[in-house]
């Protein structure tokens, strides 16, 4: 029992190691990793280049997926752009298996505890903390690893006559027998939720001479099933895009796993060769020194295999993205929403997996996305007002018209809501986990940012309203000064709107708060000018009291309106 709990827990100890290591990495180069994987996709070739190295540098291939999604829902890329860069994701998380099959091959435990006694003073510098949460993750996963190799070695895998003889049951010539273990592999990267978890428990079986290489190798291709089957199942959740992506990443292993069979054992003898494994080496003839130490290098071999079969599989598909494309959107097809009418996240998935870093990202792009729909929802309100100045002989054609719009515009309200709503649990959640200052400013901003968007759809609600009181009421409409002034500052307002979705949409780096501020500015001393202006126009019976009152309510709240604009500038470009 002692040798299976040590078993477990060095397991656990590598997915935590992985894990972690794989956020520190993602909190010290997160946001220029995102600007590489925008930048360098010009074409498929550089795309793939750009997913490799991506993925290589932050150790998480979903990580890599879950960016270039959200590039594709944000217009930044296109789908077969995406599917080159999730190529180069599968040829990038191999440098795993090669990290893995060192510390398989060398005893490193006692090289971790001199990283792990760095890594706590650099996380107390704060300055290095990221890289002290490298190094933890780093020595975790080394540790795991290091445990895992002298729990196999304890327990004599290779000296096992029930293992040895359960694995001599197959008959290693057979078709059915790859079949097998590559479903038992599938099925062991599905329920353990991790491929490195499985690789790990291969290598081992393999170094100790328990398990065949080509058995072994079976169960690694399995893996590669296994993880996209649970990247499928994630996405089954999200948006048309991702599910796209998701399957496109299933097609490429799917594909890979399909030719790699007609040429199993020819490839697998090559790759042996490039590693100076013996295939042919048995224990009875060559004694059982000989035979460990050729064993020894089965994890290299396994680790060699990953990366010729992706750089193989890529190869041959990256030439046919354009009608990889074409399958996945055949076979995934988008709902039919009305977006303007239906409550719906573009951007937030709940299913698709992500690191928090990662998330920050889809917020912006989910925040952008409800900022433009204020825009819309204040346009409506602009087409109320023109739709209540119509004239008495077309007022009864015109009467369902304003009661559908409004209609609308409260529906926007009540979207609004609930946008405000689902961004600040999503923020709320992501905020639970470990982050990095600069994480945790954005998310800070962002929660700002979403109140005063809903506060936005709150004043155009306002202003319809007001609207619809006064057209109910069969009041007189506004004279043509009124409704002059009143498109002036509505104009001003959209204005401001605008610049307001420039932003959100764009780098703050190269936007100047200072278009923001003037417009404001001018919507101040319009509203003023307006207010003076109305008392005199009453004293002069130009209109009554009560049509100069409602007046300047929809003057009063286009500046409130404009007020939550630049709350909402602040906010995103860190003015307090």
């Amino acid at each position: 029992m002692l040798v299976v709990f040590k078993l477990l827990g060095s397991l656990a100890l590598l997915m935590f190691g992985m894990k972690s290591m794989s956020e520190a990495l993602q909190k010290m180069a997160g946001p220029q990793l995102r600007h590489v994987l925008g930048a360098m996709t010009t074409n498929r070739f550089t795309g793939m280049l750009t997913g490799m190295l991506v993925t290589a540098s932050v150790q998480s291939s979903t990580a890599t997926t879950v960016m270039t999604v959200s590039f594709v829902n944000a217009g930044l890329l296109t789908l077969a752009q995406a599917i080159s860069v999730i190529m180069g994701a599968n040829i990038g998380t191999t440098l795993t298996a090669w990290i893995m099959s060192a510390g398989m091959s060398f005893d490193i435990t006692s090289a971790v505890y001199p990283a792990f006694f760095l890594g706590i003073i650099l996380i107390y510098l704060k300055k290095y903390r990221y890289i002290g949460d490298f190094l933890f993750g780093l020595s975790f996963l080394l540790l795991g690893l290091g445990t895992l190799r002298m729990t196999g070695t304890e327990m004599n895998l290779g000296e096992n006559q029930t293992l040895l003889d359960f694995f001599a049951s197959f008959d290693p010539t057979s078709f059915w027998t790859t079949l097998i273990f590559l479903l038992l592999g599938g099925v062991m990267t599905f329920c353990v939720q991790s491929s490195a978890a499985v690789m790990a428990i291969t290598m081992i079986l393999c170094s100790s001479g328990a398990l065949p290489i080509y058995q072994g190798i079976a169960l690694v291709m399995g893996e590669n099933i296994g993880t996209t089957v649970t990247s499928n199942l994630a996405a089954l959740s999200a948006n048309t895009q991702a599910r796209r992506a998701a399957l496109s990443h299933m097609f490429f292993n799917f594909f890979g796993v399909f030719w790699i069979l007609f040429i199993f054992r020819p490839f697998i003898d090559a790759v042996c060769g490039l590693v100076g494994y013996d295939v042919t080496m048995t224990k009875e003839v060559s004694g059982a020194t000989a035979f460990m130490a050729n064993a020894a290098k089965l994890s290299f071999v396994l680790a060699a295999f990953h990366t010729c079969f992706n750089v193989a599989n890529t190869f041959i598909l990256i030439w046919f993205v354009p009608q990889i494309e074409r399958l996945v959107c055949w076979a995934i097809k988008p709902k039919k929403v009305d977006e303007e009418e239906d409550f719906r996240l573009h951007f937030i998935t709940a299913g698709f997996m992500k690191t928090p870093e990662l998330s920050v990202l889809e917020a912006q792009k989910e925040i952008r996305s409800f900022s433009e729909r204020m825009q819309r929802m204040f346009g409506m309100v602009q087409e109320l007002l023109n739709l209540s100045s119509s004239v008495s002989s077309k007022k009864d054609s015109n009467e369902s018209e304003f009661n559908k719009l409004y209609t609308r515009i409260e529906k926007y309200e009540s979207i609004s809501d609930n946008m405000e709503l689902e961004i600040a649990k999503y923020l709320e959640n992501v905020s639970d986990a470990h982050l990095s200052d600069d994480t945790k400013g954005k998310i800070r901003a962002m929660l700002r940012e979403v109140s005063e968007l809903e506060s936005i759809g709150d004043s155009c609600f306002n202003m319809a309203r007001t609207i619809n009181r006064k057209y109910s009421a069969k009041q007189d409409h506004f004279n043509e000064k009124q409704y002059s002034h009143l498109h002036q500052m509505m104009g001003l307002t959209d204005n401001a709107l605008t610049e307001m979705n420039r932003l959100l949409g764009g780098r703050k780096e190269s936007y100047d708060v200072h278009r923001t501020f003037n417009i404001e500015n001018e919507i101040n001393n319009y509203r003023n000018q307006l207010k003076a202006q109305n008392i005199n126009d009453v004293n002069n019976h130009e209109y009554t009291y009560a049509e100069g009152t409602i007046y300047i309510d929809l003057i009063n709240e286009c500046e409130k309106l404009g007020d939550y604009v630049v709350n909402v500038v602040e906010a995103r470009m860190g003015i307090r």
